[in-house]
């Protein structure tokens, strides 16, 4: 896949991430566990849970490898979307497209996709109350923890945007994005080459259930690639960083958990959800960690990202290395 990105389009490059991606990707791993052995603790938790549920036709739509339909996972439209606005962009899929997706799937299950064909409209509303069912056993209770990573990338990626431009963001992403300087490469199995991207710049989206592969939408879709997201190894340990013996006497335990979750900026509810502690108490913690000198917080369009100092920095890497 190429893509022509003109400076415009690199000035309108933006981060979001997508909780209908998250959950459509996460059918394939429930089929394939062994595809991404890293989620076992979350299949083991859900697995009991799937007897209850109708996933046939959508298990059909969605098959272990290949193209699945782009309306099953629309390009989120902001930066921080909840999961009853996607599924709502879902149920409004226009059926003529949605048709016209369902039958560029192979799938296991030709009979389901023609069942879905021929009445897109009905297939649509129909997908829409699985996904919606299986959100509810199987996804919502994870997500915090999902979210919590993913926003931590996106605040990661765009501090390396804003200091070190498109060369030093695509250079990081992943091995098989490539950023020439006019064009961007990204070495999927099928090679499509377009003439560059449809004049709404290129958003990006980390996935942790479609790691550690890449992916791509284009027109009629706003211009997509989804990328693997960093740290998947922490998603599922259980409860914050250990706090150090000596530091957690200093300072506390919880503060001095909540300093060495800093080695990544994090805003105040992301960290709340990390520690499991409520967003009031982390702000106290904060506030004391900034007045030490320890921690600083700067905004981010409507949020505040805190991170270490210096002086943070020195005071929780050694005890982070005992």
């Amino acid at each position: 896949m190429t893509w022509v990105m003109r400076p415009e389009d690199v000035a309108r490059i933006r981060f979001a991430f997508s909780p209908m991606w998250e959950l459509v990707a996460s059918l394939r791993t429930l089929r394939d566990p062994a595809r991404q052995s890293v989620h076992l603790p979350w299949i083991k938790a859900v697995r009991p849970r799937l007897a209850g549920l109708d996933l046939a036709e959508l298990l059909a739509l969605v098959p272990p490898s290949g193209y699945l339909p782009d309306f099953l996972t629309p390009p989120p439209e902001t930066p921080l979307p909840d999961f009853a606005e996607e599924l709502d962009r879902v149920r409004r899929t226009p059926p003529d497209l949605a048709g016209e997706e369902a039958g560029r799937v192979v799938s296991e299950d030709p009979a389901a996709i023609e069942r879905f064909r021929r009445d897109p409209a009905a297939g649509v509303a129909r997908v829409a109350g699985a996904l919606r069912a299986y959100w509810e056993a199987c996804f919502a209770e994870f997500w915090p923890r999902v979210y919590a990573l993913l926003e931590r990338d996106v605040l990661r990626r765009s501090r390396q945007l804003a200091r070190g431009g498109a060369r030093e963001l695509f250079a990081d992403l992943d091995p098989s994005v490539v950023w020439t300087g006019e064009r961007l490469v990204v070495e999927r199995p099928c090679v499509f080459s377009a003439d560059g991207l449809h004049g709404d710049g290129l958003l990006l989206v980390p996935s942790a259930f479609y790691w550690p592969s890449t992916a791509v939408l284009s027109a009629p879709y706003q211009s997509t690639l989804i990328y693997p997201v960093r740290g998947i190894g922490t998603l599922w340990e259980e409860g914050p960083p250990p706090a150090p013996g000596a530091l957690a006497a200093l300072i506390g335990r919880s503060r001095a958990q909540i300093l060495l979750a800093l080695a990544e900026p994090s805003t105040t509810s992301a960290l709340a959800r990390r520690m499991a502690l409520t967003p009031g108490a982390v702000s106290q913690h904060l506030g004391v960690l900034r007045g030490s000198g320890l921690a600083v917080g700067m905004r981010v369009g409507k949020d505040v990202v805190y991170r270490r100092t210096p002086t943070g920095d020195a005071l929780a890497c050694p005890a982070g290395r005992l």
